[in-house]
């Protein structure tokens, strides 16, 4: 049995073994094996019927499902993309209640948001959208640069507009802060956005304290975006408690570790298209180290992110309909202080995980302070 059938789902049950007691882990597909008794423990059980999406509050009273979807995965950056697959992926994404979708202009060069469009457009009720703008193919394309100006952003919302084939979009994000164009230049200009109707909410990726405060003074930021997972726990610092000072949602994308978390990723198998190839997080010297800590696997992992917090979103991506119902069965999860403590005491033998971006990438995160 497996759990891409819509109306079957599989979910790590509230019950943990700790202790002396011998540990037995469930793989994401329904086997049960033993493990190393110094790895945590879940039992995985199967239930007959999908439980209810749950959902959290997010900006004017909207109810975003607990669990979004990133559906970047689809068109760009991991590996062969499946349209039909992806396509089902999203319908299923319907029948599970999963209403919060996120795509980018970037993703597969506007094929992301072309993709999605055929499911959304006629649903459109249904789904709370958000995409992002600023990425921009170098001249030689070798690389991206970061365009944060109102004049390019003007450009990219009417291209996103018209490719999602909507009239406004729920949610529209800054995909990071550009350094050369003041924070509060660039958010001004998506204001008019929301004055003229075209935007409902607007966001930041990947942005300093200090640039979500100053966004903030010249309107109110509905989300800030950024990775957070148990091997990326940066935000933890100032992100995640300046978001619960000024009511923003907090979205966390690649709460799996971009496939690290699911127990399921041979690093062996990526195809060169797969830019984590490039990433020093899924490299020879940690894999081991990784493999350790996947074996609190994927409804775990992202169990743990959504008890940080009743502001906080995550948005896992997948182009699976599998793994997106897997991904569902996270909400029936519920963590007590002994179970966090564990995950706390695991993580902590297993230091080693890497960093999370290559040079390249990580030169384009906000990192101002001043």
């Amino acid at each position: 049995m497996r759990s891409s059938l819509p109306k079957l789902a599989f979910f790590f049950c509230p019950t943990f073994i700790f202790g002396d007691a011998k540990r037995k882990v469930g793989t994401r597909t329904g086997d049960v094996t033993k493990r190393n008794e110094s790895q945590l423990a879940v039992f995985l059980c199967i239930i007959s019927k999908q439980s209810p999406m749950k959902y959290r509050k997010f900006g004017n009273n909207e109810q975003l499902s607990a669990i979004g979807l990133g559906c970047m995965s689809m068109s760009h950056a991991y590996g062969t993309p499946n349209d039909e697959e992806s396509i089902a992926t999203l319908n299923l994404a319907l029948d599970l209640g999963i209403n919060f979708w996120d795509t980018a202009d970037v993703y597969g060069s506007g094929k992301n948001e072309e993709l999605i469009s055929k499911v959304l457009v006629p649903n459109r009720s249904k789904v709370f959208i958000a995409t992002k703008f600023g990425f921009t193919a170098n001249a030689d394309n070798t690389g991206m640069t970061f365009n944060g100006s109102p004049a390019y952003m003007r450009k990219a919302i009417e291209n996103s507009l018209k490719r999602l084939k909507i009239d406004t979009i729920d949610l529209y994000y800054a995909h990071r802060i550009d350094p050369n164009v003041p924070v509060e230049e660039m958010v001004g200009a998506m204001a008019e956005l929301v004055k003229e109707g075209k935007v409902r909410y607007i966001g930041l990726s990947e942005a300093s304290v200090t640039s979500i405060r100053k966004a903030h003074t010249v309107h109110p930021i509905s989300a800030v975006q950024s990775e957070y997972s148990l091997l990326t726990r940066d935000v933890e610092k100032d992100v995640l408690p300046v978001c619960k000072e000024l009511g923003i949602t907090f979205v966390p994308f690649s709460p799996l570790a971009r496939g690290l978390m699911t127990n399921t990723l041979n690093l062996a198998t990526l195809p060169d298209t797969d830019f984590r190839k490039k990433l020093p997080r899924y490299q020879q010297a940690h894999q081991e180290n990784n493999q350790q800590l996947a074996s609190a696997f994927a409804q775990l992992a992202i169990a743990w992110v959504l008890a940080q917090g009743d502001n906080i979103i995550p948005i896992p991506g997948t182009k699976k309909r599998k793994n997106l119902a897997d991904n569902a069965g996270s909400i029936d999860v519920q963590l007590q202080p002994r179970h966090l403590q564990e995950i706390e005491e695991l993580l902590a033998k297993y230091p080693n995980v890497g960093d999370r971006y290559d040079e390249a990438s990580r030169k384009m995160v906000d990192k101002s302070n001043a």
